[in-house]
């Protein structure tokens, strides 16, 4: 019998038996809960474990994704019937369930501004990755917005990562019959999902839980608990409640997701409360504060909290232009807008100055974008690196380089370019955009298997196939058509940035 007459396969969880398929020469499991529905009593609560079922549960179909703010205007999806409400589920792509495999693991956290995204998109479609790399890969729904992340009195804060932390207890507890090996835990995220990950690896209750994190292009928004808490009575106050459990505990998801979307409309209009945060484009972050997330994560590292972890960081090249392309206004930035931002996010009182100087012949657009691409994602990114090298730990770092196709080549080394790269989904969700829809250059497949080879082999080894980074050197892999390892590209944007310290966003004024 061959592998793909073989029976629908079968493994017993903690809480029951699940059924996957066979897909492609793999065993596929979706929309396994690890928590019970965050509804109800439970709404607004820190995870708790999923209720027991009799029998064998069919694991077919992606859980429902989690209330998120899909954009202006656009209603939360929702789903109706049986399970319309397990929004904490994982699926599982595995070679084989074969409890003595002991394969490495790898567990995606997806990306999403804190506002958005699921593990059924099908831009993370984990097969290539788990074939490719003979591995088991574990992907993982959270909760968003306000449901995973606003600081509400009388709640866990950072819902949304202790969410993470028991679909980690959940790989931990029930991987090895899933043919993968609890002790060879990988855990990787992009964007918002980098974040996360950031955050993990200073939390007290991750630890032990991953042996391996590979952080793509990591945010620097983290906000303090002044600022979540004022940021929260502001997105109560849209819903017409308090930022209490009490009073927005029957308020309907869909609702909450409205009035998110309502106060990102006119957070420009809080600069002088909220700063850097107000011209963004979302009211969540992670939260230092002080117990689940007890210290910001470069200061944690840098003390040594994920000494015993490797580390993969990097970013990719012109991080913000994919926001621009979003937005419409490529080519559209004139010198008051750039002169706005360099001011809003330069480092330091003359760090507009500074920019101008160290980029002497760029335009209003490539500074604009050069600034943001800077304080949001690459700094923070290779920031976390050298932290992490200071507390004790060994990291590797990159950054892509190679342009997207897509928009006549206009995207550049865009944000999220990363993401059908690694898993291969051209056609699916901003593959898309980034690829004009057109079937990828044999070049794009080329580095796209790089990608899978590289954080496969990472999984496995902790060796990505280039040298470790240090602060003397500053090696890294430069991901484009033809890959090489040098020192940081990005020299003059580094050097601004010296002298720098990233903390947690503060609450400059406090509501009248």
């Amino acid at each position: 019998m061959t592998r793909s007459e073989a029976p629908e396969p079968v493994v017993r969880t903690a809480a029951g038996a699940v059924r996957g398929r066979r897909e492609d020469g793999l065993a596929v499991f979706r929309g396994i809960p690890f928590a019970e529905p965050p509804v109800g009593a439970a709404r607004f609560a820190a995870p708790r474990p999923p209720r027991r079922w009799d029998g064998t549960r069919e694991a077919y179909a992606f859980g429902p994704p989690p209330p998120q703010d899909l954009g202006p205007g656009v209603p939360s999806p929702t789903a109706e019937g049986p399970g319309a409400d397990d929004w904490l589920t994982v699926n599982v792509w595995t070679p084989e369930p074969d409890p003595a495999a002991r394969r490495p693991v790898m567990v995606w956290i997806y990306g999403g501004a804190y506002k958005m995204g699921h593990s059924g998109n099908p831009g993370y479609d984990a097969r290539r990755i788990a074939a490719d790399g003979d591995l088991v890969v574990v992907s993982l729904n959270y909760r968003v917005g306000m449901e995973g992340f606003a600081r509400i009195e009388g709640t866990p804060a950072n819902r949304a990562l202790l969410d993470q932390v028991a679909a980690l207890k959940w790989v931990r507890d029930n991987i090895t019959g899933f043919g993968g090996d609890p002790e060879q835990v990988t855990v990787f995220g992009e964007s918002a999902g980098a974040g996360s990950i950031a955050a993990l690896l200073a939390m007290p209750r991750a630890a032990g839980l991953f042996r391996r994190a590979v952080a793509q292009s990591v945010p620097g928004t983290f906000f303090s608990d002044a600022l979540a808490r004022d940021i929260a009575g502001a997105l109560a106050a849209e819903a017409g409640r308090k930022p209490t459990a009490e009073d927005l505990a029957a308020v309907p998801p869909g609702r909450l997701v409205a009035a998110g979307q309502a106060l990102t409309a006119k957070m420009r209009g809080y600069t002088d409360r909220w700063g850097r945060v107000a011209p963004t484009v979302t009211p969540y972050s992670p939260v230092v504060d002080g117990e689940v997330l007890p210290a910001l994560p470069w200061q944690a590292l840098a003390e040594g909290a994920s000494a015993g972890v490797d580390l993969v960081a990097g970013h990719n090249r012109h991080e913000f232009r994919l926001f621009l392309a979003l937005a419409g206004q490529l080519g559209k930035i004139d010198e008051e807008r750039a002169a706005s931002a360099l001011r809003i996010f330069g480092p330091g009182p003359d760090g507009a100055a500074a920019y101008r100087a160290a980029y002497p012949g760029a335009s209003a657009a490539e500074l604009y974008e050069r600034v943001q691409t800077d304080w949001l994602f690459a700094e923070p990114t290779m920031r976390l690196a050298e932290a992490h090298l200071a507390g004790g730990g060994r990291a590797h770092a990159y950054e892509l380089t190679w342009s997207a196709p897509g928009a006549g080549g206009a995207l550049g080394a865009c944000h999220a370019l990363d993401l059908p790269l690694l898993f291969g989904t051209f056609g699916a969700d901003l593959g898309l955009l980034l690829f004009d829809a057109a079937e990828p250059s044999p070049e794009a497949r080329a580095l796209s298997a790089r990608f899978r080879a590289s954080w496969t082999a990472f999984a496995r080894t902790g060796d990505p196939g280039w040298p470790a980074y240090d602060t003397e050197q500053r090696l890294v892999q430069v991901l484009d058509a033809d890959p090489a390892v040098v020192p940081y590209p990005e020299q003059a944007a580094r050097r601004l940035w010296e002298g720098y310290e990233y903390t947690a966003l503060p609450l400059l004024a406090p509501a009248a």
